[in-house]
């Protein structure tokens, strides 16, 4: 397993799904702190429990993302807490859908603001501290494979995930002079509590995630548990100098027309 011993990482999105497992990897993998955010604060106290409960000091911050301020002071309360940052998982993401006739001017800014502004925010801020501190940090952005494209119901969350990947170049590129990498993650279709909700609002039925798994190659969907792996590893120093990549993670192999398979994601 790759060690992230006696590191601070702060993991948005951390009370359920990919960011909870994230905080969970992390703990057993030696981290020294966890900043746990969500918006659910029972959630967000039984993580925190479950991370301390593995040795690792954690905190839990209540934040809305598509708030400036409110992304500013997570970072602000892990320096209040340990006086440093070594890693920072951007995992939250609004993931509603709407196609390019039925989203909103507020749906559409909404969502820009928090999967794209909030990372942004998130990263300049604990930024400023890793230079501060002259620390070698590590940022892993969760990406999606939705951002090449997407579906028609995509329209603003496939957006947003371009956006994204951009930055995330963009931001490697600007911070390797000061020894901060980069990554990104472009998920596939991923089982995840909030991929349920969301399968159940758009009237999927009841068996839609068995359906799905017998249709994919792998014979299941992406589990939180294997993201958490990846972005482990992209945390600690076993991952090197890799910055600037933005790793396809999914059973689809992107750029084979037409798709091998007729998952969607």
């Amino acid at each position: 397993m790759a060690c992230v011993k006696d590191k601070v990482i702060i993991i948005t999105g951390s009370t359920s799904g990919v960011g909870e497992s994230c905080a969970i990897e992390a703990a057993e993998n030696g981290a020294a702190g966890i900043v746990i955010t969500g918006r659910d604060t029972q959630r967000g106290d039984n993580v925190k429990a479950a991370v301390e409960a593995l040795g690792t000091e954690a905190i839990f911050v209540a934040a809305e993302l598509s708030d400036p301020e409110q992304c500013r002071n997570i970072v602000a309360q892990c320096d209040a807490k340990w006086g440093r940052v070594d890693g920072l998982v951007n995992s939250a993401a609004d993931t509603n859908r709407g196609t390019v006739e039925e989203t909103t001017v507020e749906f559409w800014d909404h969502q820009m603001n928090v999967n794209v502004r909030a990372p942004f925010l998130l990263t300049q801020e604990c930024v400023k501290i890793m230079q501060r501190e002259n620390i070698a940090g590590s940022i892993v952005n969760i990406l999606s494979v939705a951002g090449f494209c997407g579906m028609d119901i995509l329209c603003s969350y496939s957006t947003t995930k371009g956006a994204l990947r951009t930055l995330t170049k963009n931001n490697a590129h600007a911070l390797r002079r000061h020894q901060i990498r980069v990554n990104g993650i472009n998920l596939g279709w991923t089982d995840t509590p909030k991929e349920h909700l969301v399968q159940r609002a758009q009237g999927s039925p009841d068996n839609w995630l068995e359906t799905a798994e017998a249709a994919s190659p792998f014979g299941r969907l992406l589990k939180p548990d294997d993201v958490a792996k990846l972005v482990n590893y992209l945390l600690s120093d076993e991952s090197g100098i890799l910055t600037g990549s933005c790793i396809d993670y999914s059973q689809r192999v992107l750029g084979v027309f037409p798709p091998e398979d007729s998952v969607s994601e």
